[in-house]
């Protein structure tokens, strides 16, 4: 059986524990991080244990830097005068059963294009309780997300999505890209899909319980209390994690899996990579590129989710199309938006390829309103690997299929780190 190779990292990374930041994984989540690798469907089934005053400790601490006031009033610096008396009477809530998330209080954000964003603001003990949950999973699902895959993750950043895209276009025998965007996918996410997505890997049904009572919490709206059938309320600790668990099984998995089967019936390659809900494909072939967006519709579909009509787009975007545009005189290629930024293409004189990825707005920059990449044709660079294909083993293509059509198959091992 061929050994699946990592997408990303650098050679030598496979043995080394990822982290919730800097710092190493505490003993107890090492022992879960490592199960999580041995055998990638484990189920785990005593989590809420690892939910202990020192996690809710960790997690006030990282509050504690953001700082921010709680959907009830209360404030970090007020909280911390009792601090042990708090986090040992929330933890006690929590292992009793009797804690209860009181409801997001949803405030809304402008957005670039003129329209606004919905943002939850959860009490402060729900984003403690919701901290340390997310550290406990994350060193389960640190394991299976995939390497192009980089929003409200540990250790990487937006900048690395744009590094990987980058390297993608400029590298690949990209000539298509389709820039994809879900409509409303906070506000969408399915309950019902969600949780028996995280169920594939945890089986502790304390866990499973505080994942439902928070997406069921409801929100505040203008002090009207509305409850939620659907979507994860944008601002909470744990939204970012369940939103990327639900991707990486509506999206992540299903894509590697059908270009890997697409390599029996489709010409060229296919890249991709995704930064939360937003994320771009790049084809060789447009009839690849076509093919592949209607059955990504049809997929999202499955779960609730649709495309966004206008803003999801496929245009020629890559090395060989600049340069034939360029010798045949016609104009620049189209640009797309991707993290906030406008990628585009030219050539340069004694034909060295350049892309800039231009942003007007500064979101990622300082001092400068652009950031350039300069490639000249030949040149490679070590993260061409983050964007290959996947070479998954047997056993995992078979889980994925296993996945898609029934939730229900019951995994190989449980076990309870």
């Amino acid at each position: 059986m061929e050994r699946r190779d990592r997408l990303g990292g650098n050679p030598g990374d496979e043995g080394k524990v990822r982290t919730q930041s800097r710092e190493a994984l505490p003993q107890n989540l090492q022992r879960v991080n490592q199960a999580a690798r041995r055998d990638r469907r484990t189920q785990f089934m005593a989590l809420l244990r690892h939910v202990d005053l020192a996690s809710l400790r960790r997690a006030f601490v990282h509050l504690r830097r953001s700082g921010g006031t709680g959907v009830d009033g209360e404030t970090v610096a007020r909280y911390e005068r009792k601090l042990d008396e708090n986090l040992s009477r929330l933890c006690e809530q929590v292992h009793t059963g009797s804690y209860r998330p009181l409801p997001v209080r949803r405030v809304y954000i402008p957005k670039s294009d003129g329209g606004k964003r919905p943002l939850g603001i959860p009490a402060l003990e729900d984003k403690i309780v919701q901290g340390a949950v997310a550290e406990v999973l994350n060193a389960i699902y640190e394991v299976d997300f995939l390497e192009f895959s980089h929003g409200f993750r540990p250790g990487r950043n937006a900048h690395q999505a744009l590094d990987a895209l980058h390297t993608g276009l400029m590298t690949r025998s990209v000539n298509w890209v389709l820039d994809a965007d879900i409509r409303s996918f906070f506000d969408s996410v399915d309950h019902e899909w969600l949780l028996r997505m995280v169920a594939v890997r945890v089986a502790d049904r304390r866990i499973l319980r505080l994942i439902k009572l928070w997406l069921k919490a409801g929100v505040l709206e203008s002090g009207v209390w509305m409850e939620c059938e659907t979507g994860a309320p944008q601002g909470s600790a744990i939204s970012p994690l369940l939103a990327n668990i639900f991707l990486h099984y509506a999206l992540d998995v299903w894509a590697v899996w059908a270009s890997i089967w697409r390599r029996k019936h489709a010409r060229g390659r296919v890249v991709i990579v995704r930064y939360a809900d937003d994320f771009v494909l790049g084809f060789q072939y447009r009839s690849d590129a076509k093919t592949m967006q209607a059955a990504l519709k049809e997929r999202l579909g499955r779960f609730g989710l649709r495309l966004h009509e206008e803003k999801t787009r496929l245009l020629e975007f890559g090395r060989l199309p600049a340069i034939d545009h360029a010798q045949s005189g016609q104009r620049r290629l189209e640009t797309f938006n991707f993290l906030g930024f406008t990628h585009l293409l030219w050539m340069d004189e004694g034909w060295a390829f350049r892309g800039e990825t231009q942003d007007p707005s500064l979101a990622f920059s300082s001092g400068s309103n652009s950031i350039t990449y300069g490639l000249f044709l030949g040149t490679h660079s070590s993260i061409q690997r983050r964007l290959c294909h996947s070479n998954m083993t047997s056993h995992q293509e078979i889980y994925v299929t296993v996945f898609m059509e029934d939730c229900t198959e019951p995994p190989d091992r449980q076990c309870s780190c």
